[in-house]
């Protein structure tokens, strides 16, 4: 604080130095704010409960049709008339495709003669189905083969070819295909295997000999990946995503580097394709390469690495409505009044209710393509007119300011999904590959070598998409190893492919 003797004596001199203060004072409270407002996040964060759901049922506080005075509101009656008839709760009935066995009960002799005399005649029947759990078992199958020698040098034998000889003598493929069934998800965690099952079973794995199986597997289901790349680039409409993952021993990076394991997802309905591939950055160049001589449409959120989409003569760029709700999502949970981020989440809401209602009218990609062009269109409208007046009034340094920017640079993305039916609002689906992956990392934590994150990259892929096309992955990886030693030619690795195998021998 300046003393008084040395403030200037003319009027346009303290007229300039209130005015400098004031900006001063304004600029510190912005300042101030923002940094409450990312405590308040990170608190909310880290305590609070992640789900979005609460937030998409607020009310539509800001809607003009809506924003009726107190005093001209009508007043409610007590009484509630119920117009619908409540459904009672099924019991959820067990799938047709597990084997069933049938337990006839008869009734005795006694009870089937009735009190006339006469014998009661069999009406119906009533069938309950109870679920039967039959645990893992192991067993060792021993390969007995004779052995011919030639008499006369006594050097040489012949003897017929092991069907587990494919693999090293300790790779026996019947364990192999229990490992991502027991564990009990979609993805490979020896160590989960080896430390629930080995008691019960009798036998412990030994994690460091199986890790090595499966890279060794791996060597040899490799060719199957490019397989997987050429069958993604057949679709016309691609989903990508990407999440970190810590892999040791790279060459010449640390140990606590980053890398990252890059998730691609097609849409055609008849050869569903996900496919993992581990890459040691976050670089654009890496979707370039398995993007290149791709001609379709692409989703995905809005890191950075994606902007060459853009500037691709041949690959249309879709946004996800998903990550443009997600900032305001957070500040509504902040925030103690209606704003500006109520309004937003308002606008998502009505979007999403309309995809909502296309999913459970089960509507073709035709129809739901209309009923985008109809109701969505003048939504998103609307919402482009909100947005052009709000980021004028937003501070940018601000959350809330991060937000209205994100969604007005990438206007012209979130837009494309109007432009086919085919297309989704957001980047969910290929979130939901990536979860399991997610669960497995807390698990495992990293993977020890760069083989050993390519070899998890492959099967992740190849579980995936057989979990995609309605296949067990149990049965997949059987026909697979027995059968990828006599491919020859890509085309026959792509014949294994998951959609391409019409039946499953059991």
């Amino acid at each position: 604080m300046k003393k008084t003797d040395s403030l200037p004596q003319s009027i346009s001199e303290l007229q300039a130095l209130v005015l400098a203060l004031q900006e001063e004072n304004a600029t510190l409270k912005q300042n101030y704010e923002r940094v409450l407002e990312q405590f308040r996040l990170a608190q909310q964060q880290r305590f609070s409960r992640s789900s979005e759901s609460n937030v998409l049922q607020m009310e539509l506080q800001f809607d003009e049709a809506e924003a009726v005075p107190a005093a001209e509101l009508p007043e409610e009656e007590n009484t509630v008339t119920i117009t619908y008839t409540r459904n009672k709760p099924k019991r959820r009935t067990l799938p047709d495709n597990l084997p069933r066995e049938v337990i006839e009960h008869d009734i005795a002799e006694l009870d089937k003669q009735c009190t006339c005399g006469c014998l009661k005649h069999r009406i119906g029947e009533e069938v309950t189905e109870q679920l039967e759990i039959i645990p893992a078992q192991l067993k060792v199958i021993a390969h007995v083969r004779p052995n011919m020698p030639v008499i006369v040098t006594t050097k040489e034998s012949v003897s017929p070819l092991c069907p587990c000889c494919f693999f090293p003598k300790v790779w026996q493929p019947p364990v192999w295909w229990r490992i991502p069934l027991l564990a009990n998800t979609k993805i490979i965690c020896l160590s989960i295997v080896r430390r629930k099952y080995g008691k019960e079973w009798g036998f412990t794995f030994q994690e460091t000999p199986a890790c090595g199986w499966v890279i060794h597997a791996a060597d040899v289901c490799m060719p199957m990946r490019e397989a997987l790349i050429s069958a993604l680039l057949e679709s016309n409409y691609l989903q990508a995503d990407e999440t970190p993952l810590q892999v040791m021993n790279e060459p010449g990076r640390n140990n606590t580097s980053n890398s990252y394991m890059w998730v691609y997802q097609s849409a055609k309905p008849d050869k569903k394709v996900i496919l993992f591939d581990y890459r040691e950055t976050r670089q654009a160049l890496w979707p370039k390469e398995i993007l290149n001589g791709y001609q379709g449409y692409l989703q995905t959120d809005g890191y950075s690495g994606y902007d060459w989409v853009n500037q691709h003569p041949d690959i249309i760029h879709l946004g996800c409505m998903a990550h443009a709700r997600r900032p305001f999502a957070e500040l509504v949970k902040l925030a103690k009044t209606t704003g500006k981020s109520h309004q937003a989440v308002a606008f998502f809401q009505k979007l999403y209710a309309i995809e909502k209602q296309a999913k459970v009218e089960k509507l073709s990609p035709e129809q739901r393509h209309q009923l985008r062009l109809s109701k969505a269109l003048p939504i998103l409208d609307e919402m482009k007119q909100w947005l052009e007046h709000s980021i004028r009034h937003a501070v940018p340094q601000s959350k809330l300011g991060g937000a209205l920017s994100y969604m007005q640079q990438r206007w012209k993305e979130l837009n494309h999904y109007l432009l086919d039916g085919i297309f989704e609002i957001d980047n969910n689906a290929i979130e939901n590959q990536i979860r399991p992956f997610a669960l497995g990392r807390k698990n495992w934590l990293f993977a020890a070598t760069p083989n050993g994150a390519h070899a998890s990259a492959l099967f992740y892929s190849l579980i995936a998409t057989a979990n995609a096309n309605g296949c067990n992955p149990f049965d997949y990886l059987r026909v697979l190893f027995e059968n990828i030693r006599d491919c020859k030619s890509q085309q026959d690795f792509s014949k294994l492919l998951p959609f391409n195998l019409k039946q499953m021998p059991t």
